[in-house]
């Protein structure tokens, strides 16, 4: 007998996941914003994923090792590597993500405090659902476009709004690299939800954080420089970008994402913002303005709507509760519903 009915087992582990990963990503947040003065952008990319490339590497060894010789539902263990369409997709999006998103993420909290640089990045699912209108022929429904509209007028109000701390000016450049970070991430959902069709949750993750440690090799010798000066909690800090966020997130984030659906596990990164303005508070001892806080709200409800997350009223008056996308049966089927990506 089975400790746990099946719809619990199932769902459970996916939203474990999940809460893991959106815990973690959200302590990036924090350690960026704090690594500033002692890490340029770049730098910090490089030492964040050559910390999670090492754990990452001895993880598949030991997997490798255990599975060495067996057969999994009558197929032998996958390669190392996958091959063709499978191994260009892992590439490029761990250049995308792992990489390019986290430059530019360095950079914009340079320029932000960390609470706003999060609600921007969480413009992701609106990026994500404008993908899927634009190249997967769901279209431009009215509830993506008001929730554009209003995700915007968010931005906007957090540019005028600045940032409470002295040190952060929240100026136009910060908010570009913030909405450039938006869309690598986004990208890089896209691409790897793809890839997760025929290369396992772990596999991906290695790899694409292996991708992206290549592409920024350029950085090393800064990053070298950088770590001779760098006091013990910062460089402490920064393997902790590598082994938490990076290693285990990622690795969480691929197993949840493997077992739902993108436009669903995009919009549970909604909560980020909340964590890490309240983290950020405490820590760091730094806020967003009150507009620039109205403005976060504005677009975590842009968002909302655009992804659907809010309750329809039917017309009899009662309320219509909606599921998020990517609700698992009891026979682990993903009811792909109101998603961005199929």
């Amino acid at each position: 007998m089975p400790l746990l009915p099946p719809r619990i087992r199932v769902v459970s582990l996916p939203a474990l996941a999940a809460v893991v990963t959106v815990v973690l990503w959200a302590s990036a947040f924090i350690g960026i914003r704090a690594l500033g003065d002692s890490f340029s952008p770049g730098s910090m990319a490089f030492v964040r994923l050559l910390a999670a490339v090492v754990p990452l590497t001895a993880i598949m060894l030991v997997v490798r090792l255990r599975r060495r010789g067996t057969v999994v539902d009558d197929r032998p263990v996958p390669a190392w590597f996958p091959r063709g369409r499978a191994l260009g997709l892992v590439i490029a999006y761990g250049v995308a993500w792992f990489a390019g998103y986290t430059v530019l993420l360095n950079w914009a909290e340079q320029h932000l405090d960390a609470g706003t640089a999060s609600l921007l990045v969480n413009l992701a699912p609106i990026l994500v659902a404008l993908a899927a209108g634009a190249f997967l022929g769901e279209g431009f429904p009215r509830h993506l476009v008001i929730g554009m509209a209003i995700a915007f007028a968010g931005v906007v109000l957090i540019a005028v709004g600045g940032s409470a701390t002295a040190d952060a000016h929240a100026d136009w450049f910060g908010i570009l690299l913030g909405l450039g970070a938006a869309v690598l991430y986004a990208t890089g959902v896209l691409i790897q939800k793809s890839a997760l069709r025929t290369v396992g949750a772990l596999t991906a993750t290695w790899l694409g954080a292996l991708a992206g440690l290549v592409a920024t090799l350029p950085f090393a010798p800064a990053a070298i420089a950088e770590l001779a000066d760098a006091d013990a909690s910062a460089v402490a800090a920064v393997i902790y970008l590598g082994i938490g966020p990076t290693a285990i997130a990622f690795s969480t984030w691929a197993y949840a994402l493997a077992r739902t659906d993108a436009g669903a596990m995009a919009a549970t990164t909604l909560v980020v913002p909340a964590i890490v303005i309240v983290m950020s508070w405490a820590i760091l001892d730094e806020l967003p303005t009150g507009i620039g806080i109205i403005g976060g709200v504005l677009c975590i409800g842009g968002v909302a709507i655009a992804r659907r997350l809010l309750p329809r009223t039917r017309r009899g008056g009662g309320v219509e509760s909606v599921a998020p996308a990517g609700v698992i049966d009891a026979q682990g089927a993903t009811a792909v519903r109101d998603s961005g990506v199929r």
